[in-house]
């Protein structure tokens, strides 16, 4: 909806000395609401583990039966003139603390989600956004709005990437034009905050370094879009605190050295490529990822544990491939998605901490490799305008490791789940 002249918030759209004076402003709403039941009763029987992994990109609401608001994403884009404009994205079903389990994760602790400035200099083709925003990764989290996800949620790839907001600035450059051939090339530098297991976004920028984000995304009409991107950044400690850390006994027993942490220094990386086929009938979409683990999972100075879940130069491997057919109100489609914080098979010491051979859990495997397969069926209550609302129902095959491996577990991993979800947007 279009509301003119509002003057009762001229102080929310005060941004960098620039006032919006009795200009529009487009609010927009997105409301989603859930059902969830867990196809066996693994939660009930390992309560204390009710609980996200901080390994797998899990979403916090599942639980073995439950109701749950998914989102409640208010959106309000405001235009200063033809170069400067703005908007702000916050969803109250979210609370303002966050723990380690669950930022780790999604970093979706804070109310606060996007507030940017943007900034669209004439005839240059430069766009230059300042605030709190997703940085240039995966397709799904940031070129596909959340009205037009087809699951229950995103793919983990962008799950555990790309829905990582942060502080900082991004410069796109675009050329061409969207009948044919279109390109956008960005560059961001950010705080890296996003990866803070407490506080995430919201926490004071104490890095004594940057992130760097680098895309080419591309478009061949409206069907056809694709892009890769990099994104890099290293341990928030200065050089002169690593130099001078005294290595807790267990990493030494371990076999880390002092040079591995100045070699390492928790670095992160991440590069991913993307392609999408939309039409009226027919979605694909295929994203593939690799790179440093690192500072998602920091090793330095966490001397409670030995380093052996955290390489430190661990790498990942994810990719996700959907698939989708649009009858009118009728959508039938299927994901698989994988997550791989392992995948070169990394550890320390002697003794595979994911395969243990001795103890209660002697015979598991517990190797960071997640898999989803989502079976869903969407009924657009518009085909028209298939983005107002839709209801959702998605069966999700679980591969069996996404709970914690604790003494007392009982029975298997595992665990499937039906999720039933309306879709509203206004």
């Amino acid at each position: 909806m279009r509301i003119s002249r509002i003057f009762g918030i001229a102080a929310l759209l005060t941004a960098g000395g620039f006032a919006a004076q009795a200009q529009d402003v487009k609010v927009n709403i997105l409301t989603e609401f859930w059902y969830t039941q867990m196809m066996d009763a693994n939660l009930r029987n390992n309560g204390a583990q009710n609980v996200v992994s901080n390994y797998y990109g899990l979403d916090s609401r599942f639980a073995e039966n439950t109701f749950n608001v998914k989102r409640a994403e208010i959106y309000c884009n405001y235009k200063i003139n033809d170069e400067w404009a703005g908007y702000v994205m916050f969803d109250p079903s979210l609370t303002n603390t966050s723990s380690a389990a669950n930022a780790a994760t999604t970093n979706s602790g804070a109310t606060l989600q996007d507030w940017v400035i943007t900034w669209t200099p004439k005839g240059t083709g430069l766009t230059v956004k300042g605030g709190q925003m997703k940085m240039p990764t995966t397709y799904e989290s940031t070129l596909m709005s959340a009205r037009d996800i087809y699951f229950f949620d995103r793919a983990q790839i962008s799950r555990v990437l790309g829905e990582r907001r942060d502080r900082g600035v991004i410069a796109t450059y675009s050329y061409g034009k969207a009948e044919g051939f279109k390109g956008n090339v960005s560059a961001a530098i950010s705080n890296g905050t996003s990866d803070d297991g407490t506080a995430g976004k919201t926490a004071v920028d104490q890095n004594a370094q940057k992130d760097y984000t680098f895309r080419f995304d591309g478009s061949f009409t409206s069907a056809h879009k694709f892009g890769l991107w990099y994104r890099t950044g290293e341990t928030n400690l200065k050089s002169s605190s690593t130099v001078s850390a005294t290595l807790p006994a267990n990493w030494v027993a371990a076999g880390v050295t002092q040079a591995d942490l100045l070699d390492n220094r928790d670095k992160t990386t991440a590069t991913g490529l993307f392609y999408s086929f939309n039409t009226e009938k027919v979605h694909v979409l295929g994203e593939f990822a690799t790179g440093l683990v690192g500072r998602r999972f920091p090793t330095l100075f966490g001397a409670a544990a030995a380093p052996s879940r955290e390489h430190l130069d661990q790498k990942f491997q994810t990719f996700a491939v959907t698939g989708f057919y649009k009858m009118g109100a009728h959508q039938v489609g299927a994901r698989y998605d994988v997550f791989n914080y392992n995948s070169g098979d990394d550890y320390y010491g002697a003794v595979n901490p994911y395969k243990p051979t001795t103890g209660l859990n002697a015979g598991g495997d517990f190797s960071p490799k997640y898999t989803e397969t989502t079976l869903g069926y969407n009924y657009v209550f518009n085909p028209s305008k298939n983005t107002y609302g839709k209801l959702k129902l998605d069966y999700i095959l679980r591969s069996k490791n996404f709970l914690r491996s604790i003494a007392g577990q009982s029975g298997a991993q595992g665990g499937d789940s039906l999720v039933l979800s309306i879709q509203i947007g206004y």
